[in-house]
């Protein structure tokens, strides 16, 4: 089993940080707009960002 080091994990858990504040904001974007193909870009790009902090979260399983 490999170690992660503490700057990797600094910039892990940055990068987590990150997601989660993008897929937050496009969740809010998608729920304050009222055009249906901003809801859809904006639902998919959350969506997206969720997958990326899920897929990162998973590196410190």
């Amino acid at each position: 089993m490999s170690y992660l080091s503490t700057k990797e994990l600094s910039a892990l858990e940055d990068q987590l940080g990150f997601e989660r504040m993008l897929c937050c904001k496009y969740q809010d974007a998608a729920q304050a707009t009222a055009e249906a193909e901003l809801k859809t870009c904006y639902s998919q790009y959350a969506a997206q960002h969720k997958r990326n902090y899920d897929t990162l979260l998973g590196f410190l399983r």
